[in-house]
């Protein structure tokens, strides 16, 4: 995936956007799996199950997320874990995206594509999976509570416009604006 943006995305985007320099062209610099268990309050063996989860599923260690603030409606009281994240670069994070583009998305039932409406304004693109079992690591008989996680691609990109371009080349399979996809 690296070199194909090297060789293909980089150059092309350069030209679209007619950029001066090749450094203007937007890349992906991470990507942030991020797991909020609201369960956890209760049972913190849940905690410890996205955080393995995860593990598994990008092949680098999780950590657990701790609450910043108590909040007595919920039970919850402030530095409970109560998630999981795991952020990736380089390699990593190319391979992850191969992977979830190619084999994880098109697992999910009734796929039609990702939307494009998870951008922020400022060329990062978050987007929210439903099930952990869409990824093939993640064995469905060891699942006992099926979750969903959201998944932050943060580029150097300055717009949406850019950020789009840049993650349609990576095979992002985003829903065409007039569904002729």
């Amino acid at each position: 995936m690296k070199d194909k943006y090297l060789t293909e995305i980089a150059p092309a985007l350069k030209e679209k956007f007619q950029y001066k320099s090749v450094m203007q062209v937007p890349k992906l610099t991470k990507i942030v799996l991020n797991k909020g268990i609201g369960a956890a309050v209760a049972d913190k063996k849940l905690v410890d199950q996205g955080v393995e989860e995860l593990s598994l599923i990008t092949g680098q260690r999780a950590v657990a997320t701790k609450a910043k603030n108590s909040i007595s409606n919920f039970k919850l009281r402030e530095e409970m874990p109560i998630g999981a994240k795991v952020t990736l670069r380089g390699d990593r994070m190319y391979e992850f995206l191969d992977r979830l583009a190619t084999v994880a998305l098109p697992r999910v039932r009734d796929f039609k594509g990702i939307s494009d409406k998870g951008f922020d304004g400022r060329g990062n693109y978050t987007l929210g999976v439903t099930e952990q079992i869409i990824f093939p690591e993640i064995s469905i008989e060891k699942v006992n509570r099926i979750s969903g996680m959201d998944i932050t691609f943060v580029t150097t990109a300055e717009t949406d416009e850019e950020s789009y371009a840049l993650l349609k080349a990576f095979g992002m399979p985003f829903i065409n604006k007039n569904n002729q996809e």
